[in-house]
């Protein structure tokens, strides 16, 4: 069961969330030629050279839903703006977020939610409930499968998305 957002900046909500398919571009799979070795492997260089390491992680993002609930940003751990990872794609903004998989059996495994910025990203969009999150490769995993994330309530609002007018 999700858990309501705490006043504590310093407190983690617990977000049940759903394993999905994602468009495959960040871990090359989706075989896009731009992208021949997927755009993490691409922009971890760049990333590195502005003060994140994200060689420790998976070259591929686990795309997870939280629907029916919808995120909103707060306080990134971390933000680039105008980072030119590919030689003909415009420079794009990402911003980073800490985050936790639990697993049921293991351990916690530390990570990152990896929010490229919609408006400066030409495709390959996500919806408002599903998150990208960077982490080492965990084995057993597949589309479907019910986990379980932390993510600090002071980086990322986790909420019910807005109703319409009455």
């Amino acid at each position: 069961m999700n858990e309501p957002l705490a006043s504590d900046p310093n407190v983690s909500q617990t977000i049940v969330c759903r394993v999905v398919r994602g468009h495959q571009v960040a871990s090359g799979i989706n075989g896009d030629p731009r992208f021949p070795l997927g755009t993490l492997r691409m922009q971890a260089p760049h990333f590195l050279a502005l003060g994140l390491d994200i060689y420790a992680f998976h070259f591929g993002t686990l795309n997870v839903s939280i629907a029916p609930l919808q995120y909103s940003v707060l306080e990134p751990r971390i933000t680039f703006r105008g980072v030119k990872w590919h030689p003909i794609e415009p420079a794009e903004d990402f911003s980073f977020f800490d985050c936790c998989l639990v697993v049921p059996g293991t351990t916690s495994i530390p990570g990152l939610v990896y929010y490229p910025h919609p408006a400066t990203k030409r495709e390959h969009f996500q919806s408002p409930e599903v998150l990208e999150l960077l982490l080492p490769f965990v084995e057993g995993l597949s589309y479907g499968m019910s986990l379980t994330i932390r993510i600090p309530s002071s980086q990322i609002l986790i909420e019910s998305p807005a109703t319409g007018p009455d």
